[in-house]
């Protein structure tokens, strides 16, 4: 093959390979985004956002559909087949990631954060990139980390002013260790109910109660079948904005830039949104004629200092502490 020919044939498979690859980049993506709360849901807003924004800088090539309400599963489920590869993306939740991920178990001790900006900024911190460092190392890249607001109880059966009060209550949670121990702590009798299907259980009287914010007590219409609401704050929880890991390696690093991007402004305006939700709806419940009450925190302070000292000497107990230096 003389010089010429050699460069020519050369140029020639450059030339297609570079093709091959501005083909492959404008391939159309279609990827699945799943959660579990309901439309109207911070987290379901910040969702369709994300989409959206996505969808706009990639000129339409990258279409994301968001599947609410658990449609592809409880939020356990969908952590699963973020790992397996079989769902794109999940705003999921603080207990069902820290099952795979034990240290989000952390975020959650009692009455760690007064403010939930406090806890933005813990997240936004180192702590929040070490937890993503272990979430990939689980097969799962952190996308931001949304907000699931400050916990509040409800009940059917009375108002809720002191530890006392709870005794006995079948509280329903979810799959989190630290909310469980805060709820036994607190002299509850702590269920474990799928989100899904909570509304049903508090209308047929399976449970009597659930803890969580206001805003997922508005979204899932949870005040029709709750007679009362008690302001505990009592723990704080995340929604880590997840990627599986298979989903994430499959794009290129232009697309991972715009997911970025997008996944950054998402998160600005779910945490706003949720920020805004606990601002007004304490008055929108009420007028739904729930009675809500404000409590005396201190007592269920002091009720739930075993749980720190049970997280301090467990498995994570250094991440715990390091998390409680940080907020102090």
């Amino acid at each position: 093959m003389t010089r010429f020919n050699l460069l020519r044939r050369t140029a020639l498979v450059a030339a297609l390979a570079c093709a091959g690859a501005m083909s492959f980049a404008q391939t159309p993506i279609k990827l699945t985004l799943g959660h579990g709360a309901a439309p109207g849901n911070p987290r379901h807003e910040a969702s369709v956002k994300f989409a959206e924004t996505v969808k706009a800088k990639t000129n339409g090539r990258i279409e994301i559909q968001v599947a609410h309400s658990s449609q592809l599963g409880d939020d356990a489920a969908m952590v699963t087949a973020l790992r397996s590869g079989t769902l794109d993306m999940s705003a999921n939740s603080q207990g069902a990631v820290s099952t795979v991920v034990p240290e989000y178990g952390a975020l959650g001790l009692p009455f760690l954060f007064g403010d939930i900006t406090k806890a933005w900024q813990l997240l936004d911190g180192p702590i929040g990139q070490d937890l993503a460092k272990r979430s990939e190392a689980k097969g799962m890249v952190v996308l931001g980390y949304w907000d699931n607001g400050i916990r509040h109880i409800s009940n059917s059966k009375r108002a809720i002013k002191a530890p006392a009060d709870l005794k006995g209550l079948k509280i329903r949670t979810p799959p989190d260790a630290v909310t469980v121990d805060i709820m036994q702590a607190l002299g509850a009798d702590p269920q474990q109910i799928k989100f899904s299907e909570l509304y049903v259980a508090l209308q047929q009287g399976v449970v009597d109660g659930q803890e969580n914010p206001l805003a997922n007590i508005a979204s899932a219409k949870l005040y029709e079948v709750q007679k009362f609401i008690s302001l505990t704050g009592h723990k704080y929880e995340a929604t880590p904005f997840l990627m599986g890991k298979r989903s994430w390696d499959k794009l290129s690093a232009a697309d991972k830039q715009v997911f970025m991007a997008a996944a950054a402004e998402a998160t600005q305006l779910q945490r706003k949104l949720s920020k805004e939700a606990d601002d007004k709806l304490v008055a929108e419940i009420k007028a739904k004629g729930v009675q809500i009450d404000s409590v005396d925190r201190a007592p269920f302070v002091q009720a739930t200092r075993p749980v720190y000292d049970k997280w301090s000497a467990g498995p994570v107990g250094d991440f715990v502490k390091q998390v409680v230096q940080a907020t102090r």
